[in-house]
This record gives C-alpha cells, structure tokens and sequence, in this order.
C-alpha cells in the first residue's frame, strides 16, 4: 500500500517515539476510549504526539487499513502498533506499557 494517506500515517508514526491516532485532542479528547489512552499516557509520564482523526477523514479511515484494526485510538511506539484503548489499558495496569517504554529507551516518570 503505497497510497498518499498511507505515507502520510507513517511519517506521522515516524515523527514521534510515542504517537497516539486519536479522536480530538489530548487537552479536548472527543471520546472516552481517547481519552482513556490520554489518561494513561500522562499518568505514565510519557511525551507523546497525537492526530485529531476527526479533522483528517482520510486518516481515520487509512489508519484501519493502516494497522489492521477497527477502531480509534490507537497508540505506536517506536513505530508499532501497540494497540486500542482496552490494551493499553490493560498494559498499563500490569505494568507492560512501562516496560515497553523502558525497552524501547522512552522516558517516563510515572505520577505519583
């Protein structure tokens, strides 16, 4: 797949160790599930980029395709596709998502 949108979706994955396809903004997320993944991230301490899918039509139909699962958001580490908001919820509560930022050199200072 070497469409416009495709290049598009990579480079943003690519501009950012931790990038986040959302819908809305970390400061004004648009839905639960987003603002879940953005709850998750702060409380973990991690910098991360993120794309309002609801201004890019185009994105959030590619980003399906993209990484072969349904639904927003989806979270990317070090370009991977780690997963939607159940996930990185799950991760983050077992302690996974913090050793997948430590394994892939993230910087991250947990709230305490």
């Amino acid at each position: 797949m070497d469409t416009p949108t495709y290049q598009r979706i990579k480079q943003e994955i690519d501009s950012s160790d931790v990038f986040l396809f959302m819908k809305g903004t970390p400061v004004f997320p648009q839905c639960g599930f987003s603002a879940a993944v953005v709850q998750v991230l702060s409380a973990s301490g991690v910098k991360f980029k993120s794309m309002d899918v609801l201004q890019e039509p185009d994105i959030r139909e590619g980003i399906k395709s993209f990484s072969d699962w349904p639904t927003i958001p989806q979270l990317y580490v070090k370009g991977e596709f780690v997963g939607g908001c159940d996930i990185v919820r799950e991760m983050y509560e077992d302690g996974e998502l913090a050793q997948v930022f430590s394994d892939n050199g993230i910087p991250a200072t947990p709230m305490a």
